[in-house]
């Protein structure tokens, strides 16, 4: 580092960051902001560890600005560049903050002048919270390693120093070096017939958001969908996901004509190993997918549609910052919903739509009244207080369901493709949605929803008493059986559910955690094998059930817990199995097996359980 400090520097380091609305970024974009990103990296496995230099073009706002100020987190910084007038880089002067164990470090760079151009030099730490580094052994194959990102939230910093707001779109490009025999893919242009040699290329033309930065490398081979639709996965798992994502180009054909034309180009999916934490990550022209959404049926397809759904809501038109997060999430679960209907019909879309309503619900007991608001008024200062993560995809599109229902769709879905159209490419806050809402809407349609009303959906906790649920008489047939099931008046022999869908067994489930016997399991288990479920939407709540019940399943539990990674199943999982002093053991000594096929995102969570304990 060089260590000359100039008075300005110094003084530009220690000013109020009240300034700039995202506080869980340094990033002055106020003053300056990143127009585009150049990366050129190597990947060291042996060592876990991303090296090169981050090019930044600078879009200067304030005139008398002479610091650039960039998100870090374990970055080690080697050296700073300028572009000089003269065609020459030269060296810049930079300091780091202390470490803020959120937030990582500032990077903050003195300057002379408003250079257009910054490189950064750097390399990444080993423990890179957005870097999975896998041996081969993690691999399907068991030949090569594997890495890939996880950006979201704030996790772009621990691998390349950048603004890391949402509120900050740029265009990308990078060249990466990769050993020889794997391929790397990232949130870009991709192109199938490039072989590494010289580098491998990437082009992002389109604007995104820092944490939808993302790339993969590993044993991967590809396999067309349709004219603008790929999938890549690892060699034993490629026929199997091709299969399951056959439908993708009909999705992308259902969505364009609900809200307009696709404008990515391509929409290409990655199926990552299992340790992946999330059920998939909306990377544009890259989706990132967990393989627990294959089940050899395409039944969990609507995960696709969610992710998809994203190009339009959160992609396109993205959170200004992570306070409105309800604006990607509730928005995308609404518009899944209407592809999902569109594809599968109106009988799937409502008993999809019924479960998320009965979450909604049935989450409220577990949240605190200050976290049940899909936003707060005020500025953005305390992350605190924002909305529950798991409450804001259902209640969010209850919300649009709603306003759909009373203005009908031939006037709700243009006014829902004018939002996307008016903001595309676009950072946006709830405050803006809302006079769209008023304005496109509401003001010449005061009967569909009252000024207090809708601030009671937005800003108020819980769920509106003037919310419609939406009732499945296909679920009602179900609920029907589970009572008297429940209540031992049906033996589980009897029950009629050869025919059910994934829907309808996930309903059936999800309302008997903690009130079936183990009895009654073991019989579940016996009659519809679902211990072995290819479906991991079913088999995790059969296990989550019957760890509650006290029916043994460590066996099959064991397998699953060893081989998948979804956070979504994991957390949940050992915190039952905790909480069951016959398995308290038996947890400990799994999770000591199991803690390194698990991404640093997920260990977090389930180290957390495990020290309340």
């Amino acid at each position: 580092m060089i260590k000359k400090t100039l008075a300005a520097f110094v003084l530009s380091a220690c000013m109020s960051l009240a300034a700039h609305a995202d506080p869980l970024s340094y990033a002055r974009y106020d003053q300056v902001r990143t127009t585009d990103l150049y990366l050129d990296l190597k990947a060291d496995f042996s060592h876990k560890i991303l090296s090169g230099y981050a090019e930044l073009t600078l879009n200067w706002i304030d005139k008398s600005a002479r610091t650039l100020v960039l998100d870090t987190n374990e970055l080690n910084i080697a050296k700073v560049q300028v572009l000089a007038a003269n065609g020459k880089w030269t060296a810049a002067s930079f300091m780091l903050d202390k470490l803020d164990v959120e937030k990582g470090r500032a990077l903050r760079i003195a300057l002379p002048f408003q250079p257009q151009k910054v490189r950064v030099y750097y390399r990444t730490a080993p423990s890179a919270a957005a870097l999975q580094w896998m041996s081969p052994e993690q691999t399907m194959s068991g030949k090569r390693p594997f890495m890939f990102s996880q950006s979201q939230d704030i996790n772009a910093r621990s691998w390349a120093p950048i603004q890391d707001t949402p509120a900050v779109r740029f265009t990308y490009s990078a060249r990466v070096d990769a050993p020889a025999g794997l391929r790397v893919v990232m949130s870009a242009e991709n192109d199938q017939q490039s072989t590494g040699a010289g580098g491998w290329k990437f082009k992002m033309a389109q604007p995104i958001p820092s944490y939808l930065l993302a790339i993969a490398i590993g044993e991967i081979e590809v396999r067309n969908l349709g004219p603008r639709t790929a999938v890549y996965a690892e060699p034993a798992r490629i026929n199997a996901a091709a299969y399951e994502l056959a439908d993708t180009e009909k999705m992308i054909d259902a969505a364009e004509g609900l809200y307009g034309p696709y404008r990515w180009e391509r929409y290409d999916m990655i199926v990552l190993p299992p340790s992946f934490p999330y059920g998939g990550m909306e990377n544009p022209r890259m989706t990132f997918l967990t393989p627990t959404m294959i089940a050899g049926d395409r039944s969990l397809n609507d995960l696709i549609a969610h992710e998809l759904a994203h190009s339009w809501s959160g992609n396109l038109v993205t959170n200004a910052s992570w306070k409105y997060t309800w604006m990607n999430e509730g928005f995308t679960t609404y518009v899944t919903t209407r592809i999902v209907e569109k594809l599968y019909g109106a009988e799937f879309a409502q008993m999809q739509q019924q479960v998320e309503q009965e979450q909604a619900l049935a989450s409220l007991a577990t949240i605190p009244a200050a976290k049940q608001a899909l936003a707060t008024r005020g500025p953005d200062t305390d992350p605190s207080v924002y909305a529950d993560g798991s409450l804001i995809y259902p209640k969010g599109a209850w919300f649009l369901h709603t306003l759909e229902q009373r203005a009908g769709r031939e006037v709700f879905d243009p006014f829902l493709r004018g939002w996307f159209d008016s903001h595309a490419f676009q950072s946006a806050t709830t405050d803006q949605f809302v006079d769209y809402l008023k304005k496109n809407l509401l003001d010449g349609r005061p009967e569909i929803m009252s000024a207090s009303e809708l601030d009671e959906w937005l800003y108020s906790p819980g769920i509106p008493a003037t919310a419609k649920r939406e009732a499945s008489p296909r679920f009602a047939a179900v609920d029907t059986q589970r009572t008297a099931w429940l209540k031992g008046e049906l033996p589980t022999a009897q029950l009629d559910a050869k025919n059910w869908v994934a829907l309808e067994w996930m309903h059936f489930l999800n309302d008997i955690d903690g009130k079936a016997t183990a009895a009654q399991m073991q019989e579940l288990d016996q009659s519809f094998g679902l211990g072995k479920s290819g479906n991991n939407e079913i088999a995790y709540r059969f296990y989550l059930s019957s760890v509650k019940a006290g029916y043994n399943v460590r066996e099959p539990l064991g397998k699953f817990l060893m081989s998948v990674g979804r956070r979504l199943y994991v957390v949940p999982l050992y915190k039952a199995l905790l909480a069951n002093p016959n398995e308290k053991d038996w947890a400990k000594t799994l999770y000591s097996k199991a803690r390194s096929h698990y991404h640093p995102i997920t260990q977090v969570a389930v180290d957390k359980a495990f020290k309340k304990q």
